[in-house]
């Protein structure tokens, strides 16, 4: 069953050096339970996605211009801003990239995981300090009775990290979106705390959308991956599929870039040029100024989504 469907997604950004088209006709899908990679450069639109579903686009000049956001068989685009408000936290959450600025420093840990319970569940007093120890423990915070009036600075980056999973996960949401969550973490922890997010979508069902650019996280965590470059989706495919048969040329250029797992050394292989200007994008394929397959029809005209089979969608004049 689809839990989300994002059709023809287009959010703009308005400013006087002109329209910066973010993300520019976005497509994907994700059903209940699934989890769903979105990888690609820095810049290209993965986190811009994620705040487009929570309808949290900066404004006022951020806009979403087109497009259907369907979750649970509505139109997400057609809620009002008090509508919005009930559904973030409750049936959508988000983990952000950084733990430093996602959590306030003028507020208990305690208080910022119950503020979404008391929101949205209406949970108080007793009942409410139980529950949001409840959580703490459901994601491995290290004694949650004698920390709830710690405050963010009194945590290492781990706990916080730990605290924001609480906050997004305390209403039991239906799609979690995890925005690169481990990058400000060690190894160890980021092992650690992958682990922990699989176990508790295993416990509770939920679905996830993990943003990152780790191929190695996409491969731990995820059934599907949607690439993704300068605003567009260009190839979406089964894990399994993305990394033994990618058609894209980005997604094998990104492909080529990982290290060679088998222990000899060699030089990392880079993309060449950068991502186009999203003020003033190519009116081709995006990637063609650093594609080494690029024709001359890729720099005229953007290509179609093609249908490889049931699970493999391709944006490239050369998909076969």
């Amino acid at each position: 069953m689809v839990l989300l469907q994002v059709k023809n997604l287009k959010t703009y950004f308005f400013t006087k050096r002109g329209i910066a088209k973010v993300l520019d006709g976005v497509t994907f899908h994700i059903k209940t339970g699934e989890t769903l990679g979105l990888v690609g450069e820095s810049g290209c639109g993965k986190s811009m996605t994620g705040l487009s579903l929570m309808r949290l686009i900066p404004e006022p000049n951020g806009k979403i211009v087109d497009g259907e956001i369907i979750f649970e068989s509505e139109d997400l685009l057609q809620k009002s801003r008090t509508e919005m408000r009930k559904i973030r936290g409750k049936k959508i959450s988000m983990i952000l990239q950084d733990p430093q600025t996602s959590l306030n420093p003028g507020f208990s840990i305690g208080s910022q995981v119950g503020e979404a319970l008391h929101l949205h569940q209406k949970i108080k007093g007793k009942k409410l300090q139980q529950k949001i120890i409840e959580i703490l423990r459901m994601v491995r915070f290290p004694e949650p009775e004698a920390r709830l009036n710690d405050f963010p600075h009194q945590l290492s980056g781990g706990m916080k990290q730990r605290v924001i999973g609480a906050i997004a996960l305390s209403c039991l949401p239906s799609l979690l979106i995890a925005d690169e969550p481990t990058t400000s973490l060690d190894v160890t922890i980021q092992i650690q705390y992958l682990k922990l997010i699989k176990e508790l979508q295993q416990q509770t069902g939920f679905s996830l959308l993990f943003i990152t650019h780790d191929f190695g996280i996409v491969a731990r965590m995820c059934d599907r991956v949607a690439v993704m470059y300068a605003g567009k989706i260009v190839e979406s495919a089964s894990v399994r599929e993305i990394f033994t048969h990618p058609l894209h040329p980005y997604t094998k250029a990104l492909m080529n870039c990982l290290p060679d797992g088998g222990g000899k050394l060699k030089k990392l292989t880079t993309i060449k040029g950068q991502p186009p200007e999203l003020y003033d994008p190519p009116p081709g394929c995006r990637f063609s100024n650093r594609c080494p397959e690029v024709g001359e029809g890729c720099k005229r005209e953007h290509p179609p989504e093609i249908t490889l089979n049931r699970n493999h969608f391709i944006c490239c004049w050369h998909a076969h």
